[in-house]
């Protein structure tokens, strides 16, 4: 089967240095991790992986392993998924920014079923370095690429399509008590979303801003 390659830029944005989001890119790339059926690319946040399928394709389709407990361990991801959630959206909507605490704060393995996305996450760890600062990708349902996000992060996503399919593997179960959400354009996080006029709920337009967020992580 004949293969091809293809480069993959992704970037995070830093508040105190970046003031253009077009002009001053961070590369992640800081090594791979090499699967029969999926590549797995650190990126410059700790913990936070961009995961690649093999895919395979015929006259009838194609096929791809989304999750393999045994490729995610040996890669450093020794969680067990506990919750699978599913959401399906009109262009435009953002959900997010979202996470939930201890004692059931959540990591999550992140694909598009259907259509695209800009994906979201913003640090909460406070004693890394890139506490408070964001990283942004298009996930799609052409590549198939996915987003493991470890826990401590927010998380929110902007569908690009109409009726996008976005689904999740959760190592937690959604515990209401402990669910928390920063406002999506808080200022402080400067997270350009590309658009001026998103499909909000009630609840994420009148979330708390990060300034006024106490991290437990």
């Amino acid at each position: 089967m004949a293969r091809c390659g293809v480069v993959l830029f992704v970037y995070c944005y830093y508040p105190q240095i970046d003031t253009n989001y077009f002009s001053n890119f961070h590369k992640l790339f800081a090594g791979k991790i090499n699967d029969r059926q999926m590549t797995i690319t650190k990126t410059a946040f700790n913990g936070l992986l961009i995961i690649e399928p093999r895919v395979f394709k015929d006259d009838r389709g194609y096929f791809f392993e989304s999750w393999n407990k045994k490729t995610f361990t040996e890669a450093g991801i020794p969680y067990d998924f506990l919750q699978d959630n599913q959401s399906n959206s009109d262009v435009d909507v953002i959900r997010g920014l979202h996470f939930q605490v201890p004692p059931h704060a959540q990591g999550k393995l992140v694909r598009v079923s259907r259509g695209a996305v800009l994906d979201v996450v913003v640090d909460l760890r406070r004693n890394e370095p890139t506490y408070g600062k964001h990283f942004k990708i298009r996930l799609n349902d052409r590549d198939h690429r996915m987003l493991f996000i470890p826990p401590g992060f927010a998380h929110g996503f902007r569908t690009l399509e109409e009726n996008t399919l976005f689904v999740y593997k959760c190592t937690d179960i959604y515990a209401p008590d402990t669910e928390r959400a920063i406002r999506w354009n808080d200022p402080d996080l400067a997270i350009d979303w590309e658009t001026d006029n998103p499909v909000l709920s009630e609840k994420d337009k009148n979330a708390m801003l990060f300034s006024d967020f106490v991290s437990p992580f």
